[in-house]
């Protein structure tokens, strides 16, 4: 099943609102980022798996001055719809307040609501070593609405 270009732009638009809601500290706004049983595995960075957005606000808000000041996301791509969603894959930096930097990826699983696109399931993992493998979910990228189209209309 092929995304259309608004579907990607909004799932985009997703993943960077995470990074702004977190570093505003306005975690009481994760439902319009996360489904309601989201799962959130940050088990790599310690602080192991969480079910449902009320507990990761409450994760969020326990850990304080220890949030990074800054979440950028970068280099999201966009697997294909299936029926139980779409996995995205984003690499992440950390920005703390000392200064400190670390490198993340997200492998995601969102899913479109009624409110629009939420993140159901997302696993982070700390990138500490460089070349290390992960599992990339997405392996290239897939045409939009529309590419197949064009294509045909060129030949």
């Amino acid at each position: 099943m092929l995304l259309s270009t608004a579907d990607r732009l909004a799932i985009h638009e997703l993943l960077n609102l995470h990074g702004h809601l977190c570093d505003v500290g306005a975690f009481d706004r994760f439902d319009e980022i996360m489904t309601a049983d989201v799962t959130y595995d940050v088990s790599d960075l310690g602080g192991g798996v969480m079910h449902g957005v009320d507990e990761c606000q409450a994760a969020a808000i326990a850990l304080g001055a220890g949030n990074p000041v800054a979440h950028l996301v970068t280099n999201i791509v966009i697997g294909e719809a299936t029926t139980a969603g779409v996995d995205v894959a984003s690499k992440g930096l950390g920005v703390m307040g000392s200064g400190m930097i670390g490198s993340v990826v997200y492998l995601d699983r969102v899913i479109r609501t009624t409110h629009g696109w939420r993140i159901a399931r997302r696993r982070v993992i700390a990138r500490r070593v460089p070349l290390s493998p992960y599992d990339l979910p997405v392996s290239r990228p897939r045409p939009v609405d529309g590419d197949e189209t064009r294509r045909a209309e060129r030949e």
